[in-house]
């Protein structure tokens, strides 16, 4: 399964490492992360980003809250039943 993470991007569901909220973007480890990954990184927001999207091969910094995408991934849990 797919998940839209924003823009025209959709990940495989099973590529995805980590959903993380905006908030965790002030944190030493993540600053760190983000600019370690700096070449593997998309940014797909105009705005300021609302979560990051870690997958096996990419980050994205997606304009849609980690909320949202959550909720994304539970729906498709469901319909895999």
């Amino acid at each position: 399964m797919y998940i839209h993470i924003g823009e025209e991007i959709l990940v495989r569901t099973k590529e995805i490492i980590a959903i993380l909220d905006k908030d965790v973007h002030s944190s030493q480890y993540i600053q760190e992360f983000l600019q370690h990954n700096e070449k593997h990184t998309e940014n797909l927001s105009k705005n300021p980003f609302k979560s990051i999207v870690v997958t096996k091969e990419k980050v994205y910094l997606s304009p849609l809250s980690s909320t949202t995408l959550k909720k994304r991934t539970q729906q498709l849990i469901v319909m895999d039943f």
